[in-house]
């Protein structure tokens, strides 16, 4: 494991939740969230845009004045989903950071055992893997999921690892680390690159298991096509200097 930002113990997380269109969706994962571990989290950081709807504006504006600050709203300024995780990753007050939808696609029941996981193992990552459960995909046309197996397995093999999911957005990071990496891409191969550029660091990266289940409410905000980005991330980053993904002045 590298011993590159070393983090002593788990504090606190804050919880990132972006947010454009869940409403009900978005209020059962925050009740969760409280139910499971409000005792372990610093904060509930929504992230909304210009694009967020009026019905979900109108549940963050509930859920806050219900469980007041522990919910903090932040209006993203860079575009896209990439832009807004990248902003709450530097508004984080927690010792770590949970990345996890609030459309009940990533399971919120699974959120204490990525706790769990990261209080014994306080320097790595900890990530869900939708492969390592029995009907792990639900909502998954067979093409989808056949496509979704044979790019896990390639880029495995790539960045010599033994992970099954590397682009299941539903993990938690040591604040320290995501504040200090130069983050590029803007729309949903981000998610692939928070994986990614922390393996080329050298960063311990721990599976655990947690189903996925397609959104009942809403659209997706991604498209097929953007998948291809995911290509081009995974092959720059693998073969990318480590001083280079950090931000300057950052020790390597």
């Amino acid at each position: 494991m590298s011993d590159i930002l070393p983090v002593d113990r788990f504090k606190s997380a804050t919880i990132i939740l972006p947010v454009i269109n869940e409403t009900f969706s978005l209020e059962e994962t925050v009740r969760i969230i409280l139910r499971d571990v409000k005792d372990r989290i610093d904060e509930i950081l929504i992230v909304v845009c210009a694009r967020t709807t009026p019905e979900a504006m109108e549940t963050v504006g509930r859920l806050s004045r219900n469980f007041g600050s522990v919910i903090r709203v932040h209006t993203q300024k860079l575009p896209y989903l990439g832009g807004a995780m990248r902003e709450a990753f530097d508004l984080a007050r927690g010792s770590h950071i949970v990345m996890m939808a609030s459309d009940l696609e990533t399971d919120p029941n699974t959120l204490k055992d990525l706790i769990a996981n990261v209080e014994l193992h306080p320097s790595a990552i900890v990530t869900a893997s939708r492969w390592r459960v029995s009907k792990g995909f639900q909502g998954y046309s067979k093409v989808k999921l056949l496509c979704n197996w044979a790019f896990q397995r390639f880029f495995a093999v790539l960045y010599g690892v033994r992970l099954t999911d590397m682009t299941f957005a539903y993990r938690i990071f040591p604040a320290k680390l995501v504040q200090s990496i130069q983050w590029e891409e803007l729309r949903h191969a981000f998610l692939f690159e928070t994986l990614v550029k922390p393996l080329r660091l050298g960063v311990q990266v721990i599976e655990i298991p947690s189903g996925w289940k397609a959104r009942t409410e809403g659209e997706s905000q991604n498209t097929f096509l953007l998948n291809f980005v995911y290509f081009r991330t995974g092959f720059r980053t693998r073969f990318a200097r480590r001083k280079s993904i950090l931000k300057p002045g950052t020790p390597a």
